[in-house]
């Protein structure tokens, strides 16, 4: 179990992604805000204040780097720690999501095990 509990947005379109990222999430200590698209997910970074934000790349409303650049010009939540999990593994992607300012881009599938280890990291600041 992580040392701090975190509030974490879980950003994803489709509703098995996101029940078994909150199963994961929930099961290492951390509360669950969900947001299944662009929209969504905007407003529960202003109004709940997350601690992490699990990033999904496609969505409706806007994708996944649009609400990437939004946060990043929120003025007080815009060093939000973003994680990036996508099925689009590209290096343009990658890229993408780098240049505006994610914290790291995981690709589906991912290991579990690696995206809660990464997710310590980030919010234990090591």
């Amino acid at each position: 179990m992580s040392e701090r509990r975190a509030t974490i947005l879980v950003v994803d379109d489709h509703p098995a992604n996101v029940k078994a990222l909150r199963v994961e999430l929930t099961a290492d200590g951390h509360d669950v805000i969900e947001a299944t698209n662009g929209y969504e997910a905007v407003e529960a970074v202003e109004r709940d204040a997350p601690d992490l934000v699990l990033l999904d790349i496609m969505m409706p409303g806007a994708t996944g780097l649009e609400i990437l650049e939004k946060i990043r010009e929120m003025d007080d939540r815009k060093s939000t720690p973003v994680v990036i999990l996508t099925a689009k593994g590209q290096d343009a992607d990658r890229e993408a999501a780098f240049s505006l300012g994610a914290d790291d881009f995981l690709t589906k599938p991912f290991s579990p095990k690696k995206l809660l280890a990464r997710i310590h990291e980030i919010i234990e600041g090591d």
